[in-house]
């Protein structure tokens, strides 16, 4: 997916130019949790059965409760009051990975380590979303415990420390919380009958026999999981694993967005009930919460959303053998700015990414 700047001039022709065939479809595009494979939230604004859909959503779904202690909610960035924009931590818990614990995060353990990061802006314009990949072997400052890899803060304390570590390292306060099991994606992928996505490097899942050729291909159900867990196949690891959990994000946001899921209400129910039980949100971030930011969203096309990889500055190996990724503090602090400013389209323009 290339990530595309975007400006005022572009995006008033961008929504000019498919603003009528939108309303034609009277789509209500609720892309936020599309980015933690919840695309869900979309259906919650969709006809008639709109409330019965929010009910079952509510009732499947997880809530999460941080119980901050007054020490460490003294210690969170203050936001300013005048600041609409909005900064989402998801968080992507895989119980299959081998190098995790196999208890759960969804149900409050701290000794789970999250697979997958992502910090999310978005801007007071609602004009744009955009969606920052943090590598979780980044060797930072986890506070009480010194350096660690990013995502041994959630074995160390819970999601309260990962919070506390994310919010650290930029300077910039978060204000909602998502996690979602990796099994969701699976659950997902079967509900909309297969995620079809272009996969730029054939690999074999590691201890499997499932091929994934160069190309087009239709993701469902284990497979889907293993093509985004895999990071052992490829040469740069979690970066190309980060870049296939992002491709397969917005192939099943265009798919949920679509006028036959979206007019299909047996489709929808049962992509909320096989979906929600694998989510879990901070008590702030209701059905209702993300059903009025999906509609200040209807603008922004999932397939122009600005998705890349927080910068590093290299792999190392720690004194006790760890493999590492430093982090690269000149781009985190610009990256913070640009977060306390609601400036992340000229960060781009100026530090555009590497990665397509």
């Amino acid at each position: 997916m290339r990530l595309k700047d975007i400006d005022d001039a572009t995006f008033a022709s961008r929504s000019a130019r498919y603003g009528a065939e939108r309303k034609k479809k009277r789509r209500v595009r609720t892309i936020l949790t599309s980015i933690v494979a919840v695309v869900l939230v979309a259906t919650l604004g969709a006809g008639y059965y709109v409330f019965d859909l929010q009910r079952q959503f509510k009732e499947k779904s997880n809530t999460l409760s941080l119980n901050l202690t007054t020490e460490q909610q003294e210690a969170r960035p203050v936001k300013d009051p005048d600041d609409g924009s909005m900064n989402f931590l998801m968080i992507g818990v895989d119980h299959a990975d081998e190098d995790a614990p196999s208890n759960s995060a969804l149900q409050g353990a701290v000794s789970q380590r999250s697979d997958s990061m992502m910090l999310v802006h978005i801007p007071e314009d609602r004009s744009q979303i955009y969606v920052m990949s943090l590598v979780r072997d980044m060797y930072v400052d986890i506070p009480g415990y010194g350096k660690n890899k990013l995502n041994a803060a959630v074995s160390l304390g819970g999601v309260p420390l990962l919070l506390q570590t994310v919010e650290g390292m930029f300077d910039t306060k978060v204000d909602h919380i998502a996690m979602i099991d990796f099994d969701g994606f699976k659950e997902l992928s079967t509900a909309l009958g297969g995620v079809k996505v272009k996969n730029d490097i054939p690999f074999t899942a590691h201890d499997t026999d499932y091929f994934y050729p160069a190309g087009d291909i239709t993701l469902e159900g284990d497979r889907a999981l293993r093509f985004v867990r895999e990071r052992k196949s490829f040469t740069n690891g979690d970066y190309q694993r980060v870049a296939n959990q992002r491709k397969f994000i917005a192939a099943a946001a265009g798919q949920l967005l679509s006028k036959d899921t979206l007019s299909n209400p047996v489709k929808l129910y049962d992509i909320v009930d096989k979906v929600s039980p694998y989510l879990t949100f901070d008590d702030g971030l209701d059905a209702a919460t993300m059903v009025g930011l999906g509609k200040q969203l209807s603008n922004v096309d999932p397939e122009n959303m600005a998705m890349f990889t927080v910068p590093t500055a290299g792999t190392s190996t720690t004194a006790d053998g760890q493999s590492i990724e430093l982090a690269d503090e000149a781009a985190i602090s610009k990256i913070g700015k640009a977060l306390q400013t609601d400036s992340m389209s000229q960060y781009l323009k100026e530090n555009p990414p590497e990665e397509n």
